[in-house]
């Protein structure tokens, strides 16, 4: 029996065997170097993170410009006297603004635009408190 043939055939296989699994390994040193430059990539936007939050503290707070009405400043001064939360119909008063349901509406609207902005609080419904 002549195995010559058989052998050849197993040659041509091994052969394409070999050359997958090489191509496999090249593929996995390719995948290998990616993963290694993404983890370094990883690490450097941890750093960059830490160093940013650790500088944040000492950065001037921003403070958000205020709406171009008249009542805004005036508004925050009434909270800057008060010793506790107010309701819209306090602020109404304390500007000097009759208590009719526009007046005390229009307070409200402009004391959510101010939680809005992040300047003021409503620590519960209807109850507004200057930002600490």
């Amino acid at each position: 029996m002549n195995i010559r043939p058989l052998l050849d055939a197993l040659d041509l296989q091994e052969d394409a065997a070999r050359a997958l699994a090489d191509d496999f390994r090249a593929q996995i040193n390719d995948l290998q170097t990616r993963l290694r430059e993404a983890e370094t990539h990883l690490e450097h936007l941890a750093i960059t993170r830490k160093t940013v939050t650790g500088l944040a503290d000492r950065l001037p707070a921003v403070v958000p410009a205020l709406p171009e009405h008249p009542d805004y400043p005036r508004i925050l001064t009434a909270f800057n006297h008060a010793t506790g939360p107010l309701r819209a119909k306090d602020v109404c008063k304390a500007l000097g603004h009759d208590s009719l349901p526009k007046n005390v509406e229009g307070t409200r609207a402009k004391l959510k635009r101010l939680v809005k902005l992040g300047i003021l609080t409503e620590a519960d419904t209807g109850n507004f408190a200057r930002k600490q």
